[in-house]
This record gives C-alpha cells, structure tokens and sequence, in this order.
C-alpha cells in the first residue's frame, strides 16, 4: 500500500489550523521540530490536562487529501493544514491502516500509526457543522473518526511535498484503529 504527501504543515503555536511549509523535519520520538505537540510526553491541552506524564502518541497527525473532497461535496471548503494535520496525504487507505503499522516516507522518515485523531469542537469553530461531517455512526451504530490518524516518529527526517509513503503492516493479528 502506498501513497503520496500533498502537503506538509507545522506550528509553534497553540493555533487550530498550521501553515503549510516546504518540508518539515521530523525527529525520531518527538514529532516535528518546532510544532507545539512534538515531545515525548502529551501537549494537547486536553491531554495535558488529565495527566501531563502520558506518553505522546500524537506526534505526528495525517490526513488523506480525499476527505477535503468528501466535505467538500457538502459545501465545506478545507485546504492542507486547516485542520491543524502535519502531513497531508493521497492514495492511501490511511484509516484502514491497523495500529502498529510503520509508514515510510520520503528518504529516511520512518512512523508508527498510533490510532485516529478524536475530531473536537474545534472543527465546528473553523467551520460550523464539519464536526458532524468528520465523525458519525456506519449502519450498526459505530461511531466512524474520519479527520485522520496519530503517529510517532521511528526514524526522523526530511518530509516534503511530492515524497512517497509505503505501508509496513505489522505481523500477527492486526489491531484496528482506535481514537488516542
């Protein structure tokens, strides 16, 4: 499985949305140099607020290209970095990827998917009513995360636009997605 960034964004401020960038660095067990959520333990405020020694499992947030269509179908207009995601995405499944699986990107960059991003009302502040467009229930009543998925940083690099991402799945019995 395999696919391409269409973008690459970063913030050194608590901000919703991140400006996009001409390649961002990842650093191995931190997230991406500069942006307000790299470190080893939690920096999103609410995480922090529960409990500031947690693991970070948020380093590094994707989003596929492809929901900014689906949205966009419904009459919401979102470009890369709007939705405060670090790494856009084409061409690849990313939230049916199982926990656990190792993207490669680029010359050297190496993450680890963590789970989905758990979408908040923050999403409804940058646009009223896309939170009901980024999360909601399949057939049987499950709620359904569509606004990406979480990582950390196995191997750092240089990440930019126009670089390819192919898939490593884990071996055994893989775990599906959950929110972190």
């Amino acid at each position: 499985m395999s696919g391409v960034v269409t973008a690459v964004s970063s913030n050194g401020e608590y901000s919703f949305t991140k400006p996009n960038r001409d390649s961002i660095r990842l650093l191995a067990g931190l997230g991406v140099e500069g942006d307000v959520h790299a470190g080893v333990t939690v920096k999103h405020r609410s995480r922090v607020a529960q409990d500031p020694t947690r693991p970070n499992l948020r380093q590094v947030h994707l989003m596929h290209e492809e929901l900014f269509a689906e949205v966009g179908e419904e009459g919401f207009e979102v470009a890369p970095g709007e939705l405060g995601e670090n790494i856009t995405t084409r061409g690849i499944d990313l939230l049916g990827l199982p926990a656990g699986t190792l993207l490669r990107i680029g010359g050297s960059a190496v993450l680890e998917v963590t789970g989905l991003r758990n979408p908040c009302i923050q999403i409804d502040n940058f646009q009223d009513g896309l939170l009901k467009r980024v999360v909601g229930r399949d057939e049987a009543g499950n709620v359904v995360r569509k606004a990406g998925i979480m990582s950390v940083v196995r191997e750092g690099g240089v990440v930019r636009p126009g670089d390819t991402i192919e898939a490593e799945l884990p071996t055994g019995p893989h775990r599906p997605l959950d929110r972190v």
